[in-house]
């Protein structure tokens, strides 16, 4: 009797616990993509001036940002009426207001006369840019270049424009963390910009990624703990019930 009772107070207390790894799990899946759900936008990317970062046809994730957190180096999605392309645009951000940002000292960008490394341009593609000249950023504007240079509809076409090329940081709508289909992860670090500023810093996704992952592996072992611990206590009474044959 003893051992039944105990038995059947382990199943209980088992039974409780799958029970709470259930509630959890749930509890952090659905805040998880409830948070991504705020925080960030889907994108397709319909072109490849962002090649190699993002290639055309990538699915991205952008964190909703106000303009004014926008910093160099971060990719960003906008909507310009000046630049007529009917839909939101995905570009880096070189300069921001007050920069004087030029092309090139030694084959490199050039941001208040400092050569800036970037490694995320395509593989043995000059930083170039055919008829670029030294341009003074507006303040509360931002400077943007297509990391495929040679291919890029960006601030270097529409020089002409009132605004010399450059973008209100109140168009800016997000900035992309994540190339999430192909799942390439996240963005590098602009990291040849760090010179002249603080970066921007990472969004939540990967936490938020974390989030969902833990909470999925809690409800499936949480759910499955029911059904194998059934089995086994089957098991276990088929055992016990065997007759023991004498001599």
């Amino acid at each position: 009797m003893g051992s039944a009772a105990g038995e059947g107070s382990k199943g209980g207390l088992g039974g409780v616990l799958s029970g709470v790894a259930v509630a959890v799990g749930l509890l952090l899946f659905l805040a998880g993509f409830g948070w991504a759900a705020v925080t960030y936008r889907p994108y397709t990317v319909p072109t490849s001036s962002m090649a190699p970062t993002i290639d055309a046809g990538d699915r991205v994730l952008a964190q909703r940002v106000d303009g004014a957190e926008v910093r160099r180096g971060d990719v960003v999605v906008f909507s310009d009426k000046t630049w007529v392309t009917g839909s939101d645009v995905v570009k880096r951000v070189v300069a921001v207001g007050g920069d004087t940002v030029a092309c090139c000292t030694d084959g490199k960008l050039t941001v208040n006369g400092k050569p800036v490394d970037e490694p995320y341009l395509p593989k043995g593609a000059p930083a170039e840019v055919q008829g670029f000249p030294t341009v003074t950023v507006p303040k509360g504007r931002l400077f943007l270049l297509g990391d495929e240079r040679q291919g890029s509809l960006d601030s270097t076409a529409h020089l002409s424009d009132a605004a010399g090329g450059t973008v209100s940081r109140s168009a800016v709508a997000a900035r992309v963390d994540s190339v999430v289909w192909p799942m390439r992860g996240m963005l590098a670090r602009p990291t040849g910009f760090e010179a002249m500023g603080t970066l921007s810093r990472p969004g939540p996704l990967p936490f938020i990624e974390a989030m969902i992952v833990a909470g999925a592996v809690l409800v499936l072992g949480g759910a499955a703990y029911g059904p194998i611990a059934a089995r086994v206590g089957r098991s276990r009474a088929r055992t016990g019930a065997e007759p023991v044959h004498v001599g």
